[in-house]
């Protein structure tokens, strides 16, 4: 892996691949998260999902004045919610998964779903052990309190601007935290940290050698606190089959789907995934 500098956006991806993207939403935000790029794919004439966890299908407001239903989240109950949505589909999509989003579209692609995966700042699957004291930090207030293991847990505003906007103007950072935050499931967090320890495949296992996985990209961000390009190197190495890589991006914190400068990234993730989708031919963007 070459840390890379942000792409220039180009002509815009190749169009031979699969018609419908699905984007998954990682902890402490919604579906919302994804709406410029939502918008982004959709004026590229790609077909793009959303799906809200169970339960996430008000709005972020809702959420925040009754987060009872994200207290009792579990991450099998919302992988079963996203299989079944892919499964509804005519063809496998491209997956692109964010944060703990990026552990779900793994765990997709190892249930043999999707055509492709690219996963942002990803969250790791079981057996990933790096633990930098940044992501400490900034998961801090789920594990304090053991009682948290059966609540919803929210971010102060300081807490969010460390782990997800670092990097961002004050004033942005603070407009996306009042647009997108709302509390994450304590219980999903405790069980993410006891599944290394714990006998047997936990919720978050696959199998590293699978032989028949789509391809996967991750990418992330040089200055990502939460979940620091370290965590993605290791996550990356535990592969043991079919096409991974990785590309880092200097610069971009945690929430780098709405960082500026997100588009290129967008266009260049979609142009890798279309270009190794199982059963399309790759094309180099732009040629004739």
């Amino acid at each position: 892996m070459t840390d890379i500098p942000t792409p220039r956006p180009s002509a815009g991806p190749p169009t031979n691949g699969p018609g419908t993207i699905v984007l998954v939403h990682g902890f402490w935000v919604t579906p919302r998260s994804w709406e410029g790029w939502k918008a982004h794919y959709e004026a590229k004439g790609h077909r793009v999902l959303t799906p809200a966890y169970p339960g996430f299908e008000v709005e972020v407001e809702e959420l925040n004045a009754d987060p009872t239903v994200i207290a009792g989240l579990t991450l099998e109950t919302i992988t079963a919610h996203l299989e079944s949505v892919v499964e509804a589909l005519d063809e496998p999509p491209i997956l692109i998964g964010h944060s703990a989003g990026g552990a779900l579209v793994q765990l997709l692609l190892d249930r043999g779903h999707g055509a492709v995966g690219v996963v942002l700042n990803s969250a790791p699957t079981e057996g990933v052990r790096v633990l930098p004291l940044s992501q400490l930090r900034s998961v801090f207030t789920a594990f304090k309190n053991p009682a948290n293991r059966h609540r919803a847990v929210p971010l102060t505003y300081e807490q969010w601007h460390y782990a997800f906007t670092n990097t961002f103007p004050e004033d942005e950072s603070r407009r996306l935290y009042e647009r997108y935050h709302v509390p994450a499931s304590g219980r999903i967090l405790w069980d993410s940290v006891l599944a290394n320890v714990m006998p047997g495949p936990q919720d978050a296992a696959v199998d590293y050698a699978k032989p028949d996985r789509a391809p996967l990209l991750f990418i992330s961000g040089g200055e990502d606190h939460i979940q620091p390009p370290s965590v993605q190197r290791s996550n990356v190495k535990h592969y043991r089959s079919g096409v991974v890589e990785h590309r880092e991006h200097p610069g971009y914190a945690h929430l780098l789907p709405a960082q500026e400068g997100w588009e290129a990234i967008a266009d260049s993730a979609l142009e890798w995934a279309i270009g190794h989708a199982r059963g399309t031919r790759p094309e180099v963007a732009g040629a004739q």
